[in-house]
Order: structure tokens, then sequence, then C-alpha cells
């Protein structure tokens, strides 16, 4: 049953993923408020079918933790429903994301629409010196800036691999960085299709405040993630019908 449904459920939202980004297009031409709103409807409407369809639910931790203007949010990134189930938690999101997703008909011109931040990875220095430069004129408009620093997602349990670029962020943009943990690779897991019932646990936890020394910042943040993510893990796996452990043989970071 647990594959039918999955089956199900890939096949539903993928076609309401085709027939938001299609019927949605007129928004290309919209204020971008209004085609936020869109893509906030999407999680939303995903995140619905996911229930009914597989029995998944979501739960948000801390909300009130939140600043109520522009802040820096550190995600940890387990699964490819981070990347739309994790609008609906902010106010005005702009995602850190690969600049070559931005090249991708129609989820691209959505994305540049959004007014996403864009990373060209293979630039060096010159690509985080254009992230924090975008990120800043964002953050100007009370923007959530929100980074994956493992860059890449990682199965739950796997050793942490965070990478420079939300240190970077954090030091340029001079704001508060909220840590954000969460246990969606357990329910969610990567490169598989099964979908497994029980509740996403989305965990915004205490800001960490700006102008901390780069090393104390990021042992920091990383060391809040890790703790609140291998926490919420327990807590999954201690329910009466837990989500199976992904094996961690493959778990080499991977391009999403």
């Amino acid at each position: 049953m647990l594959v039918v449904r999955s089956l199900i459920f890939f096949v539903v939202f993928y076609v309401n993923t085709a027939l938001f980004l299609v019927l949605g297009s007129w928004l290309l031409l919209a204020p971008r408020r209004w085609a936020m709103e869109g893509l906030r409807l999407h999680g939303l409407v995903s995140l619905w079918w996911l229930k009914i369809i597989c029995g998944t639910r979501l739960e948000v931790r801390g909300g009130e933790k939140l600043p109520a203007g522009a802040c820096l949010v550190a995600s940890k990134h387990q699964s490819a429903w981070d990347t739309f189930a994790l609008i609906p938690v902010f106010r005005d999101p702009a995602m850190v994301m690969k600049a070559e997703l931005g090249l991708i008909p129609l989820y691209g011109w959505f994305s540049h629409k959004f007014r996403h931040i864009f990373v060209k990875r293979d630039k060096g220095p010159s690509a985080l010196k254009a992230m924090i430069r975008d990120g800043r004129e964002r953050a100007s408009h009370g923007r959530e800036i929100v980074i994956f620093p493992e860059g890449t997602r990682r199965p739950p349990g796997a050793a942490p691999d965070y990478k420079p670029g939300f240190i970077a962020l954090y030091e340029g943009l001079g704001l508060p960085c909220v840590p954000l943990a969460l246990n969606s690779g357990l329910f969610w897991p990567r490169r598989s299709i099964l979908r497994y019932p029980g509740t996403i646990v989305v965990e915004i936890l205490d800001p960490i405040p700006a102008g901390l020394p780069r090393a104390e910042a990021r042992k920091l943040i990383q060391e809040r993630i890790e703790t609140a993510c291998g926490a919420l893990i327990a807590e999954a796996l201690s329910a009466p019908n837990p989500p199976p452990l992904p094996a961690l043989d493959n778990a080499a970071p991977a391009d999403d």
C-alpha cells in the first residue's frame, strides 16, 4: 500500500506543479508579490496532497522566533521536500540556489520573478561577492534570505558538510541568523519515490545575533542545527510507526 500511495502522489505532485506553472504563467507579468503568493499556494496545496494521499503531515515549531524584519535563515537540507514546503513557513523568502536552475523553462523564469538569489558556484570568490550583494538587496526589502549551508541534500544521520557560503552571507549581511532544523529526509527520502506517513517537523531555533566572530558563529550555527536535527530524528524513530532510517553508504554530496 505504501508503494501505491507513493506512486499516486508522485503523479499528482508533478501534475499539480505543471498546472501551477502553466496556468499561473500570467503571473510572470504580474507584480512579484502576486507571484510569491502563487508560490506559497503551490507549497500549501502540495502539502495538502501529501497529507491526504500519503498521511504525511507538517508541524512547525518555534515560528515566534522569526524576526519581524530581514534575517538570514540557515536551514538543514535533507529532501526535495524542503524546496517547496519551507516557502509557506516564511513571509517573503529569497532562496539561495544554484544558477543552473534559473535556466529551466518556466521554473527558472519564475525563480527570477521571485527574485531568488542565484549562485554561479564555478566562479569562486566572485560568486560569493555577487551572492552577498544580491542578499543585501533582497534584505533591504525585509525579506528572509534562506540558504542551505551544506549546499545539497544530506540524508538524516549523515556527517555534516557545511560550506563557507553561509558564513560569508552571515558576515556580509550583518543580520541575525536563524538556524532551522528538520527531519524531512526520513519521510521524503532522496533518490526514492517512497513517501512515508508521519509528521515532518520543522523547528525554528533561537536566532544568533549579527556580528559574532566568524569561527564562533560557524560553530554555533552548525551545532544548533545538528543537535536539533538529531533530536527530531530520534523523536520520529521512537514513534509507534516510524519511517526507516536511510542507509548512509551513498551519502556523499550530490547536486540538487
